[in-house]
């Protein structure tokens, strides 16, 4: 049942036992009724109403009072959870591995770290490799023995309307490289040794 739905049925009962009690002091005033075998008077019909009618009320205002209260509690959260992960961090690392010391506080030990076993780092290494090999990622000592040299430069004057630029001219490179990823070829033209 949605929070709407219950709403109004919560106010729909409300207005029902209002209802109940107006009519009842409007078309009784005094007397007796029987109702279910019971005789009632017209003021003990409308004390048993009011009794529901203050109950709902009552829920009525407490639910209001815990959204209010959930809305504090999750602003205040929101306030203090960098706090709390910071001194958490702050109690860790001051105690460390000390289960005890840590327990006093209500933390878990940090899990101690599985070193791993031959056949996983074997397979960590290869796998390393083969993404270097994909990638075409080089050493700093291979990075430096490429060089480029410029072949061609087109100088373009600057006037006071900008025109087009014409399209320079790209000669293809000798010939690629044994190792490394293809040139990128740029005005100047660069091509690798």
């Amino acid at each position: 049942m949605s929070s709407t739905t219950s709403k109004k049925s919560k106010a729909t009962a409300l207005a029902r036992v209002q209802a109940l009690i107006a009519g009842t002091q409007k078309h009784f005033p005094n007397g007796s009724l029987t109702i279910g075998n019971t005789a009632y008077t017209p003021a003990s019909i409308v004390q048993v109403l009011q009794g529901l009618a203050d109950v709902y009320a009552r829920v009525d205002a407490a639910h209001t009072s815990v959204k209010d209260l959930v809305t504090e509690q999750s602003a205040t959260e929101s306030k203090v959870a960098p706090f709390l992960r910071d001194y958490t961090r702050f109690l860790r690392g001051m105690f460390g591995t000390g289960a005890m010391l840590l327990a006093d506080f209500g933390l878990q030990p940090p899990k101690a770290r599985t070193p791993r076993t031959a056949e996983q780092r074997a397979a960590a290494k290869a796998k390393a490799k083969a993404t270097r090999e994909a990638r075409g990622t080089t050493s700093k000592k291979q990075k430096l023995a490429v060089k480029g040299d410029v072949t061609g430069v087109v100088v373009t004057p600057v006037t006071s309307h900008p025109a087009p630029a014409p399209a320079p001219a790209v000669a293809p490179p000798a010939s690629p490289p044994a190792v490394g990823p293809a040139p990128v070829v740029t005005t100047p033209v660069v091509t690798a040794k």
